[in-house]
């Protein structure tokens, strides 16, 4: 049984709304690209009203593009549909104070129609899917997700309108694991860790990255949902964090030609007595089951790429030497692979180092589930590990455009029987939404190359 006390009662919000302590409550729904939309409420009328009953939202938010854009293709949503609502149903469990905006609560919602089915091609409701067909075969997903991201002394503003060139970034060098650059943004680093602690995050550390002005917050492992949960909240407070501090941060895959943006996710599975499925004996230290499991991500790992890497520029972090893979293996250790196996005993567990900062958490480990699945459920056998260097290694190559991951995608049997064609075609709709907007585009690059040599 999971256990999702919720950081914030809904007994103890009543009480600080009587006392004055909390004037505003924030619901909210993770959109196709992990963003939260919602709505700010009065929070005794929340109490009064949207608590025991919900509110509503229109459903273009699941049927538009990163501008927010209405865009043709959604059979869900569509100017002849006449772009209606559909329902947004508080889930107490996720109900907590959000310290970085003073007297504000905030919990997510699950979406429904005005019947009360499901709103399928919803994220939250695509991963309590699968988590619900994992569960059939008697085991719990728990997560970790590794978000790093790049700080900038530009208020989101400045950058903005210098067209994001130029920006100053907050260290001039590599810092990775040094406490002196991350010294260097401590005040920021600080605020978001401590904020987020408030907000019902367990925070484990902060360290610097690679890239110039990059730094990674951690969070302590737990079941599947709630990870996700917590990583969109996190995504949302440290941009607004960042915001009141007059500086920007950025969690694109890729922003400059240096190394990108990832976030690496951990999985494993506890059994129904809380343990370890994934541990065994072998001279591996894995079980069957984690065999059939990792065998799954390898055989789903292409098909499935557009959830790990679902926009364009999260396909320029593929680079050999990056520390983002390019092979379809796995190794123990092995940051040169697309699936790192790592620990030993109770911490057992792999993983997948494809995503990027840009990825909707919430597809992701629903990818990985499914995948799983699909290697328990089919008896998979797991190939050899990769020893050495994977990027120049025999191996398939995980897709390198976003044209590809969608056609794989479009044509992969086994998105379709784990998430159902609606979901398969809603998604490939964003894809191909965002190939069309980029194919139209004039880039900076394309000036540079032509605008007087060609």
């Amino acid at each position: 049984m999971v256990d999702r006390t919720p950081p914030l009662a809904p007994e103890e919000l009543r009480a600080l709304v009587a006392s004055g302590e909390i004037d505003t409550v924030v619901l909210a729904f993770p959109d196709m690209q992990g963003r939260l939309q919602g709505k700010r409420f009065a929070a005794p009328f929340f109490l009064d009203e949207v608590l025991e009953h919900g509110t509503e939202g229109c459903n273009y938010l699941l049927a538009v593009d990163t501008d927010m854009n209405t865009v043709d293709g959604y059979e869900m949503s569509s100017w002849e549909r006449g772009y209606g609502d559909f329902a947004m149903r508080p889930d107490t469990a996720t109900l907590r104070r959000i310290p970085w905006h003073p007297g504000s609560a905030l919990l997510l919602a699950d979406l429904a129609w005005n019947d009360g089915t499901p709103v399928v091609a919803a994220p939250r409701q695509i991963l309590r899917r699968q988590l619900d067909r994992l569960a059939g075969h008697g085991y719990t997903a728990m997560v970790g997700t590794e978000l790093e991201f790049m700080v900038f002394k530009d208020t989101y503003e400045q950058a903005w309108n210098a067209d994001y060139r130029s920006l100053t970034p907050a260290n001039q060098y590599n810092t990775d694991y040094s406490v002196l650059g991350t010294g260097r943004i401590e005040p920021l680093l600080r605020r978001i860790r401590n904020d987020m602690q408030g907000a019902g995050l367990t925070v484990e550390s902060a360290k610097g990255e690679c890239n110039l002005g990059q730094h990674e917050i951690a969070f302590r492992y737990t079941e599947a949902l709630t990870t996700c949960d917590q990583h969109a909240v996190y995504k949302t407070g440290a941009k607004e964090i960042a915001a009141q501090e007059g500086v920007s941060l950025t969690f694109m895959a890729k922003f400059d030609e240096r190394e990108g943006n990832s976030c690496h996710i951990h999985l494993s599975l506890t059994d129904s007595e809380g343990r370890n499925a994934m541990a065994g004996d072998g001279p591996d230290g894995m079980s069957p089951l984690m065999r059939h499991f990792l065998a799954g991500q390898l055989a789903a790992l292409r098909d499935f790429s557009l959830l790990y890497a679902p926009n364009i520029n999260s396909y320029k972090r593929f680079r050999p030497g990056s520390f983002a893979p390019t092979a379809v293996a796995w190794g123990h250790d092995n940051r040169t692979c697309a699936l790192r196996v790592v620990g030993h005993g109770r911490s057992t567990r792999f993983e997948n180092r494809l995503p990027g900062g840009d990825v909707n958490p919430y597809l992701a480990v629903a990818g990985l589930v499914a995948a799983g699945i699909h290697g328990i459920e089919n008896g998979l056998e797991l190939p050899d590990p990769c020893h050495g260097n994977a990027y120049t290694g025999d191996y398939a190559h995980v897709p390198t455009t976003l044209r590809e991951a969608a056609e794989l995608w479009d044509n992969s049997e086994i998105a379709k029987a784990a998430f159902g064609p609606e979901v398969v075609a809603h998604y490939l709709n964003m894809a191909r939404v965002e190939l069309d907007a980029y194919d139209s585009a004039v880039t900076d690059w394309e000036r540079r190359r032509s605008f007087e040599r060609l």
